[in-house]
């Protein structure tokens, strides 16, 4: 066990001590290795670069609107899924296929759906007189279209864990809220919430963690556009070291996006464990 803790704990420290070294030095690329030390003059300029700034806020944008989307259909269809139905099983295992999809895949399929020449939605929409609407190439719609595809690919994620949390809680609780008469809106409100409010809370931080590091889909879609509209962090770091080849910079811009990551990583599991607690 300690063997592989070790090599494990070796195989995650040297990327990273490695990519501390580059972020404070300058880097030749005819020996391709990290040369003079600098300081933090790398990490001064990817501060005061205003497009990786930008791209912080647009990857903000697509948290905020992405996260909640998610979480919240991903418990209710659980919810639903755990219902008394036929055919569910089937429903529940399909449901879960595009799970297993992966994201650069993803991306490539609901280009080809989105497409506003020959695409399946386009053409369905024009059948009740829906003029064509280009789903990558407007700046607002591009991010709700990201939104979606992403979402359609983590729901089933969401869900599985939600399915599995509803099965854990309880029967008695509920078989005493029916004998009391409560409505399904009222044992959902006033029985499920509470109980599921800590897998809630953990499951928002398993997703914070996967949804920050989005980057396949938006490459394989809009690649960032248009104009600067989906460029997220991880995207423009990947342009800025390994299409313009600055490597010291992007290094320093990874290693505050991974500040910044771990710091609302551990406020969101205070929160997490502060609303167990209470629970």
């Amino acid at each position: 066990m300690l063997p592989a803790a070790l090599l494990l704990a070796a195989v995650l420290a040297y990327p990273l001590l490695h990519t501390l070294r580059i972020s404070f030095s300058t880097f030749d690329l005819a020996s391709f290795s990290p040369t003079e030390w600098v300081g933090f003059a790398n990490y001064a300029a990817a501060l005061q670069n205003q497009t990786f700034q930008s791209s912080l806020i647009v990857t903000g944008v697509y948290l905020v609107l992405a996260l909640p989307l998610q979480i919240v259909l991903g418990f209710g269809i659980a919810y639903l899924m755990n219902a008394g139905w036929r055919g569910r099983g089937l429903i529940r295992a399909l449901f879960l296929i595009p799970m297993v999809v992966a994201p650069v895949v993803s991306g490539g399929i609901w280009k080809m759906i989105l497409d506003p020449l020959w695409g399946v939605v386009d053409w369905f929409l024009g059948l009740f007189g829906v003029s064509a609407i280009d789903w990558f190439g407007n700046a607002t719609i591009s991010m709700v279209s990201i939104v979606l595809i992403d979402t359609w690919r983590s729901v089933p994620f969401v869900a599985l864990i939600a399915a599995a949390a509803l099965l854990a809680l309880p029967k008695d609780v509920f078989e005493a809220a029916k004998v009391d008469g409560a409505s399904w809106w009222h044992t959902l409100w006033s029985v499920s919430l509470p109980m599921l409010g800590p897998i809630i809370a953990a499951t928002f931080v398993v997703r914070w963690l996967g949804a920050v590091k989005m980057f396949d889909i938006i490459l394989a879609t809009t690649n960032g556009g248009p104009g600067e509209a989906t460029n997220v962090v991880n995207l423009f770091i990947y342009r800025q070291a390994f299409q313009l080849l600055k490597f010291s910079e992007s290094s320093a811009m990874a290693v505050i996006v991974l500040v910044i990551t771990t710091i609302l990583t551990f406020v969101f599991l205070l929160g997490s464990k502060s609303l167990e607690d209470r629970l």
